[in-house]
């Protein structure tokens, strides 16, 4: 995170870094640049960036799919459709509302996501499941597409579409925050549940696991970090993706574990996204979905390999 707030089209010392932290100047143009604009920019890339990893290792988790994430399976893309709408219909809508209906767009993609993958004989599978979140993805950014075309919206939108840090703001760090924090916490307490309904349905219901509750207050968690994170910086695609399998190397199928290691490599990867891409031609920048696509995709293309394998 230093390294990221020091580097940038403007180089800057580690030291002066330090300063600007422990002792700001507003009157020093350089602890301005790092205090107002790189430091609330780094630290939303680390608690977005855990929030997705932690969302698709919940998802992973209690669907028992490798290749769930909030968005391979639409839930991101719901969010994005409720923001083309706030742009088109509520311009001025403050940056809490804009939170909270991101959020309802995440839930209501969710269920009918969950709803299309049940319907069919033989109830919800894994493969299902990405199927159905796959179609409902290219459906509501379809309609997404179609708002932004007919309310003039595209110029605005193309930030929420390839996904971004650079508009977060310490108002916007006071809110996301809190709330991220919150719900990784309590996701951990959810890490032993998790692991056992991780095992098969039969098995945790056998060792007294309430297996259905544990699936919903997961999926919630999930959701509600899915939702906050796209109504920050856009649908970034692929953290939650590469992170879980990543943090299941390092630490074992324990979920206590691996909760808290995908947060923090999460935080990691996502800020490293954002300095390559401020890094890459300055001082323009690349679109960070961009950067972690540039991993993710790969990675993707290899587990739906070993999965299709598997079956």
């Amino acid at each position: 995170m230093f390294a990221a707030v020091s580097l940038g089209a403007k180089g800057m010392s580690l030291g002066t870094v330090w300063t600007a932290v422990v002792q700001y100047d507003p009157g020093l143009t350089t602890h301005q640049i790092i205090h107002e604009l790189r430091l609330p920019r780094v630290i939303g890339a680390a608690a977005i960036g855990g929030a997705f990893a932690v969302a698709g290792a919940l998802m992973q988790g209690v669907t028992r799919n490798p290749l769930a994430d909030a968005g391979v399976l639409g839930i991101n893309a719901g969010a994005t459709l409720v923001v083309a709408l706030s742009f088109a219909f509520m311009p001025n809508i403050p940056y809490s509302g804009l939170m909270a209906l991101s959020f309802l767009g995440a839930v209501l993609s969710t269920l009918l996501i969950f709803a299309l993958g049940a319907a069919a004989p033989g109830g919800l599978t894994p493969l299902r499941l990405t199927v159905a979140g796959a179609v409902v993805a290219a459906m509501l950014h379809s309609l997404s597409s179609g708002v932004a075309i007919y309310y003039n919206l595209s110029q605005d939108l193309a930030f929420w579409y390839a996904g971004g840090v650079s508009g977060v703001k310490w108002m916007h760090l006071k809110l996301l925050v809190p709330i991220i924090l919150l719900t990784i916490a309590g996701a951990s307490l959810l890490g032993k549940s998790i692991s056992l309904v991780s095992l098969g349905e039969e098995a945790a219901s056998n060792l007294g696991v309430r297996t259905q509750r544990v699936r919903w207050m997961a999926i919630t968690a999930a959701v509600i970090l899915a939702g906050i994170s796209v109504s920050a910086v856009g649908a970034i695609g692929f953290v939650g993706l590469v992170i879980p399998h990543i943090a299941r190397k390092l630490v074992g199928v324990d979920y206590r574990r691996i909760i808290p290691t995908s947060a923090l490599l999460g935080a990691v990867l996502l800020v490293l996204a954002d300095l390559c891409a401020r890094m890459v031609n300055p001082p323009k920048e690349l679109a960070i979905g961009v950067m972690v696509a540039l991993v993710g995709v790969p990675f993707f293309l290899y587990l739906a390999r070993q999965e299709g394998r598997s079956l």
